[in-house]
């Protein structure tokens, strides 16, 4: 009998349409920030439906210019959940800030409005909260939480900029949720500025790369601000190279910027992927609801949540959480799986569970949900080369040797 075929984890769709584009901006003789990229961006704003968006050569390095241009600095806070990726408290310590790190809840597996509330004091700058596995938070409950008379009358401006907006700024980590809607609109329009991640294994990819989408108050002038921050994404100068290469070479450096920018190469990766992903966001959603569907009679475990009233998830990740599972019995889970050709995934180690964190301070047993959900949690293959065939061969597998384990 022929030996099944490994399923991997999360390849990136990469099709002849997306080679040849890349060809075709190698062959354009202008490979950089330039009309690829100026295209991508209109592209996503219609998209979102939202006016203002603008890409950089990461999720990581867009926000950590949003802290940036809202002034936060030594002594401020940022309130970020303590189940995230590295990146989300990276941003914060680059700053000389403090990530102040909050329990998620153990049903929606996100930060909720009630748990950061307590949080919220006079230090408090930014608000981050993660959409985990592509699941949206409750954005108009965390909307709430913050343009209250409460949070308001606690705030303590620094700056003119944070004058202005007279409260924290929500700053949404949607580095999994691009595609996600939340009240029949799509993630990106419900924060004052939503950062996405266009990485290798994410959903929607330029290999690397990020963006951010605008939503700030009326009263924030979108054009300066926009320029700003396509300055600051290439050390602050006051042209980019094709506005130097096509009009007079002299520019200025306004401020003393960083090297971030997306080039023609990355969006035009990120164009032909864009026009294919409400296809692609279909197969991944048939994807999910067939694993959740095959996992629905197994009492030993809990899907993740997919749909509710307000919410559709991105489908970015399966988490199938594995109730009262260890870590260690989870990771010999996975090492069978392995065996068997399927290859899966832990999201995240908690980040108390960090050095870098630890060192802080920071103590896993202060956010029990989080350590739980480590400990139980195992992401499945969700990817367009995937057919269901493949997905029942993964739920079969892992029903096998999570009963297996279960009962040893």
């Amino acid at each position: 009998m022929p030996a099944s075929k490994p399923i991997g984890f999360a390849p990136p769709p990469i099709d002849e349409d997306t080679i040849a584009a890349v060809t075709s901006v190698l062959r354009s003789g202008w490979i950089t920030s330039g009309p690829e990229l100026a295209a991508f961006e209109e592209e996503l704003a219609a998209f979102l439906k939202t006016p203002h968006v603008a890409c950089f050569s990461s999720w990581t390095a867009a926000c950590e210019l949003v802290l940036r241009w809202f002034g936060v600095g030594p002594g401020d806070e940022v309130i970020i959940p303590a189940m995230t990726y590295a990146a989300t408290a990276n941003i914060v310590l680059h700053c000389g800030a403090t990530p102040v790190m909050v329990d998620i809840d153990p049903t929606n597996r996100v930060v909720s409005a009630s748990a950061i509330r307590p949080f919220i004091r006079a230090q408090t700058k930014v608000v981050m909260p993660v959409d985990l596995g592509g699941w949206p938070v409750d954005y108009n409950a965390i909307n709430s939480l913050l343009d209250s008379a409460e949070t308001r009358t606690v705030f303590q401006p620094k700056n003119d900029r944070q004058a202005q907006l007279a409260r924290p700024l929500f700053l949404s980590d949607a580095a999994h949720s691009f595609g996600a809607t939340y009240d029949g609109i799509a993630v990106g329009r419900q924060a004052d500025i939503t950062g996405f991640s266009f990485h290798a294994v994410k959903n929607l990819t330029t290999a690397e790369g990020g963006a951010l989408a605008f939503n700030l108050p009326v009263s924030f002038d979108m054009d300066k601000i926009l320029g700003w921050f396509k300055a600051m994404a290439l050390h602050g100068q006051s042209k980019s190279a094709l506005e130097k290469t096509t009009g007079s070479w002299h520019y200025d450096v306004v401020e003393a910027g960083y090297k971030c920018n997306m080039t023609d190469l990355q969006a035009a990766i990120g164009r032909t992927q864009l026009r294919k992903y409400p296809k692609q966001l279909q197969r991944r959603a048939s994807i999910a609801r067939i694993y959740a569907a095959g996992f629905k009679d197994c009492t030993w475990c809990q899907v993740p949540p997919l749909e509710d009233a307000l919410r559709t998830s991105s489908y970015h990740l399966f988490q199938l959480r594995i109730k009262g599972i260890s870590a260690m019995l989870r990771d010999g889970i996975m090492q069978n799986l392995k065996g068997r050709g399927i290859a899966t995934n832990v999201h995240f180690q908690p980040l108390p569970m960090l050095t870098v964190h630890q060192r802080r301070g920071e103590r896993v047993a202060d956010y029990p949900e989080s350590a739980q959900l480590f400990e139980e949690s195992l992401s499945l293959p969700i990817h367009l080369e995937l057919s269901d065939e493949d997905v029942a061969r993964v739920i079969r597998a892992v029903q096998e040797e999570v009963e297996t384990a279960l009962n040893a």
